[in-house]
């Protein structure tokens, strides 16, 4: 057995690993199951009892000195290779540039927009865009005969005789429905979020588009709790020498209604395509919740009131940025939206 374990060691030593096919074959040959070392060891049963522990102690020797052999030659083998691979690389190259994405302009003011009202008392909810006619109409005081449940404005996904439509949310204004259902006043709360309108596209307006809402409802909400809302609203958003114009409007779901207007930023008020020579622009509708809103909710008013407030996020993106077309948002050109980067 001693000649024997020896003759093995020399050959162990001998062992000339120089690629990994012979580094294989010194496993195959040392190392498996059924190797030269394995053999021996199964050959300890043959041995007497009293020198087993002797031959056992220099197999195990043997062994040692046949993995630590193998384990320096696997990595002396992966050092020589990772050096070939970085061989071949010039190192006069300039580096890749790396492409950093960036906000897109309409989340840069969404953004905003969330900060300014959160800093006013605001909460968040949020809702599907896939909307029921309830929600989206019935709830929100629109008589049947509305010109807004006709195709030309909405995108319907099911209309049949007997049952709720199902459609594309035209506003955000079911959010808010949802929340009155679901919480007791005072409640104080935006909804941001993506809304659809069948409408013809051009550069003041999209077939998709985002929009944001404001609800305040709690007792003795006047008006002018509303336009001051506005007012510090425009300030922050657009500076504090912004000019506003209230007009009266309508609404089926707020009453009294008014549409807010700032000055056009292309032609300092004089007149242009884009306000239509008016030198006003459209930034958002508002008024205060219609008691029939208010009764289909649940909430009393004679005890409670509330104003309304909706606006378009990408619309106050153009006024931000002073963007002349609406449907460079929704182009993906990286000429323009690395223009915002910074």
């Amino acid at each position: 057995m001693k000649e024997s374990i020896e003759a093995l060691q020399r050959e162990i030593n001998a062992f000339a690993i120089r690629n990994d096919e012979e580094l294989e074959a010194f496993r195959l040959r040392f190392l498996v199951r059924k190797g030269g070392i394995a053999t021996l060891f199964d050959a300890l049963r043959d041995i007497e009892p009293a020198e087993r522990p002797t031959y056992g102690k220099l197999l195990n020797g043997l062994r040692k000195s046949a993995e630590r052999k193998f384990e320096d030659a696997a990595g002396k083998l992966e050092q020589s290779a990772s050096r070939a691979k970085t061989h071949g690389i010039d190192l006069t190259l300039p580096g890749r540039r790396e492409f950093l994405g960036s906000e897109h302009p309409a989340q840069k003011v969404l953004g905003d927009m969330k900060r300014i009202f959160g800093d006013m008392g605001f909460t968040i909810a949020t809702g599907p865009e896939l909307e029921s006619g309830s929600y989206n109409f019935d709830m929100l005081n629109f008589p049947p005969n509305h010109p807004a449940r006709d195709m030309q404005d909405t995108f319907f996904i099911r209309r049949t005789p007997g049952e709720d439509d199902l459609l594309l949310r035209t506003h955000t204004s079911p959010v808010q429905i949802r929340v009155m259902l679901d919480e007791k006043p005072p409640i104080r709360v935006i909804c941001p979020g993506k809304v659809y309108r069948n409408e013809a596209i051009s550069a003041r307006s999209y077939c998709v588009f985002h929009q944001l809402e404001g609800l305040y409802i709690d007792k003795h909400v006047s008006f002018s709790d509303l336009k001051a809302t506005i007012y510090s609203f425009a300030r922050q958003m657009f500076g504090r020498d912004v000019r506003l114009r209230f007009r009266p409007s309508f609404f089926p779901f707020t009453e009294p209604s008014a549409e807010v207007d700032v000055s056009c930023y292309l032609c300092s008020a004089k007149g242009c395509k884009v306000c239509k020579q008016s030198g006003w622009l459209e930034i958002l509708g508002c008024g205060m919740v219609h008691p029939n809103v208010l009764k289909n909710c649940g909430i009393d008013p004679e005890e409670y009131s509330g104003y309304a407030f909706g606006m378009g996020v990408d619309r106050t993106a153009l006024l931000r940025y002073k963007i002349d077309d609406i449907r460079l948002l929704f182009e993906n050109d990286v000429r323009m939206l690395e223009q915002f980067s910074q």
